[in-house]
């Protein structure tokens, strides 16, 4: 971890014990998302021509701008890897193995299972679920570990260790769980995303990290270098979410149904993985800053990757880009909603006593 990292990590929690402060993106990204969505549908009402033109810039069938947008959203997740913390693991190994197996069993299973079941002949927005399931976040959850004062030390690990084993076992999920009911997809194209969109940028990320630090110093690229990355990869998201909604927008105004059809399994999947992971830390013994960093990093999805995949696999005005862009939506409040429920259940003595 940074040598600066953990005393800004404390001072974050600090600051939330007294008085809740987040970022302005923080604190009101499930208010930025929505009105991406409806600025998005204004475009494709009223400025057409706009959406369309962004994304005739293509090469070889894959939008130059919404290309360069999912890597600036990708870069700085890479940036929180930290090899050296992995070391650590076998000094208290049982929340990681446990987040590990929700992240990599039972979360993917669960969407799978619910996708099947609610979307049935509705394949793109299947494999969105599946894309979202079977990808454990490795970004937000260190700002929602902080607000719930869970354990950052152990929120760097499991982080790392996600931001590497996703590259292995991402795209063979993905395709084992799509194959249950033989949906077709592009698997070569699924492999290409992963290495374009995962691979490059962790091959960047540590070059250019390594670069910084040798130049600026270590303090420099945690306080400074990252937290602007950090911007423009909000910059970036919320961009992609405009475009994505201006291009489905016809569709989506005479089809809402379709919203609220994608939005019913990802609500149940959220409440059911949530629900196993509470009771599986506290039957586990853990104590509270372990435990709440296991349920939300277990419970949570790596909503950029997804997006980037859907986009590469069906197109921007895909229903399987709407789908995952569904799950950022309802990502973004059930988790603010979890840090709080785990801090009541933590004061009536849910897990075992720090």
């Amino acid at each position: 971890m940074c040598r600066s990292q953990t005393y800004n990590l404390r001072r974050n929690t600090s600051l939330n014990k007294e008085g809740g402060k987040l970022g302005i993106f923080e604190k009101y990204l499930a208010a930025w998302v929505a009105m991406c969505m409806l600025l998005g549908l204004f475009l494709s009402q009223y400025f057409p021509a706009l959406s369309t033109a962004i994304n005739s810039l293509q090469i070889s069938g894959i939008s130059i701008p919404i290309g360069i947008c999912l890597f600036l959203m990708m870069y700085p997740a890479i940036l929180n890897l930290q090899l050296k913390e992995l070391r650590k693991l076998m000094h208290n190994p049982k929340p990681i193995v446990l987040t590990l197996i929700s992240n990599w069993v039972w979360a993917p299973l669960v969407t799978a299972f619910l996708a099947y079941m609610f979307l049935a002949n509705h394949d793109q927005l299947i494999v969105s679920l599946i894309l979202l399931g079977s990808s454990p976040c490795t970004a937000m959850v260190l700002v929602w570990g902080v607000l719930a004062d869970g354990n950052q030390e152990q929120n760097i690990i499991n982080t790392s260790l996600n931001t590497i084993t996703i590259m292995f076992l991402y795209a063979p999920i993905v395709s084992l769980l799509t194959g249950v009911q033989n949906i077709q997809i592009d698997r070569v194209a699924l492999l290409l995303s992963v290495f374009v969109f995962i691979g490059i940028p962790l091959v960047f990320g540590y070059i250019s990290k390594k670069y910084v630090i040798s130049r600026k110093g270590e303090i420099w690229f945690c306080d400074i270098y990252r937290p602007a990355v950090g911007k423009i990869a909000v910059l970036a998201l919320l961009t992609t979410l405009v475009v994505l909604f201006s291009l489905n927008g016809n569709v989506l105004i005479q089809h809402p149904e379709e919203m609220v059809l994608v939005s019913i399994p990802l609500l149940l999947g959220f409440g059911i993985v949530v629900g196993f992971n509470l009771f599986v830390t506290r039957f586990a013994g853990l104590r509270y800053r372990e435990a709440i960093i296991s349920v939300i990093i277990g419970s949570s999805s790596h909503f950029e990757i997804a997006i980037a995949v859907a986009i590469s696999l069906y197109g921007l005005g895909s229903q399987a880009a709407l789908g995952t862009t569904m799950g950022l939506f309802w990502e973004v409040p059930i988790m603010l909603s979890l840090v709080y429920l785990g801090k009541r259940l933590h004061r009536k003595g849910f897990w075992k006593n720090d």
